[in-house]
């Protein structure tokens, strides 16, 4: 079952249901932000070429820079796709708060776990979504994004579960956010807590307490993180030597960037590349 919304805006909301068809990722534009759902199958799927084993129940989330790789049959999961045109998270983020959390750019996206009395109210919001999707009118559009809202909202909520702290108030989530889509931006230049410090504005001791306190990584680990993702996405799918990776990320020096890499992944830059091409 698929179900498709565009108008003459380029806007573009879609949603499958591959329990009685074959599907595969490629068909959706790679513009769009992707929720796929494993309604009632586990499935295994690649994002950026890491295999991830998602499980009956859970939520993945995936933004248009992710390289999404899934290919289905007959499985009970459904995938709902957006593009900006059709809902801009960072131009209504005050509504839904899911920029620098549920999406996080290119780094590897969160999985979220449904209780059984969630995946209730999920399988009555995909009703809804059916409902509207079969409903043509001059509403349609405004009603389908209703609907995307309180997906996204749920899903938030849902989210903020797995933080060590569920009730972290929202000034604090905001402060994780905003660092998260900075370092997104910013991590190819940009090394050190101080330099994310100051672009919010707040010391470096107290982003590192906001973190220490209500997330489960400190921030230098979530900057590392992100340099080695982008690391090893250059070294197993580009042909560029570790000299020129390593000055696309900021290091002047391939030997200070193999220091790093080994540091946070154990293995070289060439022993990566060397395993990966075996």
């Amino acid at each position: 079952m698929e179900y498709y919304y565009k108008d003459g805006y380029e806007s573009e909301f879609s949603l499958v249901d591959a329990s009685e068809i074959k599907f595969n990722a490629n068909s959706i534009n790679n513009t769009c932000y992707k929720i796929i759902w494993a309604k009632d199958d586990e499935i295994s799927l690649s994002v950026d070429g890491c295999r991830i084993l998602l499980k009956k129940g859970q939520l993945l989330f995936t933004t248009p820079f992710n390289d999404l790789d899934l290919e289905v049959e007959n499985t009970k999961i459904v995938i709902y796709s957006f593009n900006r045109a059709f809902y801009c998270i960072r131009d209504h983020d005050a509504e839904v708060s899911c920029n620098g959390f549920l999406f996080l750019g290119s780094s590897m996206p969160i999985i979220v776990g449904l209780t059984t009395k969630e995946e209730k109210s999920f399988n009555l919001l995909y009703e809804f979504f059916v409902e509207e999707f079969e409903t043509i009118d001059h509403i349609q559009g405004e009603m389908l994004i209703v609907l995307l809202k309180r997906l996204l909202i749920k899903s938030v909520r849902i989210a903020r579960k797995i933080l060590p702290k569920e009730d972290m108030p929202k000034g604090k989530l905001d402060v994780i956010r905003k660092f998260n889509l900075l370092v997104e931006e910013h991590f190819r230049e940009k090394h050190k807590v101080s330099e994310y410090a100051y672009i919010l504005n707040i010391s470096p001791k107290s982003l590192s307490n906001v973190f220490l306190r209500y997330y489960n990584l400190s921030p230098l680990k979530v900057i590392s993180e992100r340099i080695c993702l982008e690391g090893e996405r250059l070294i197993r799918f580009s042909d560029k030597n570790m000299s020129e990776i390593a000055y696309s990320l900021g290091f002047n020096e391939a030997s200070h960037f193999s220091k790093f890499f080994k540091k946070h992944t154990g293995k070289s830059p060439k022993q990566y590349r060397t395993d990966y091409s075996n």
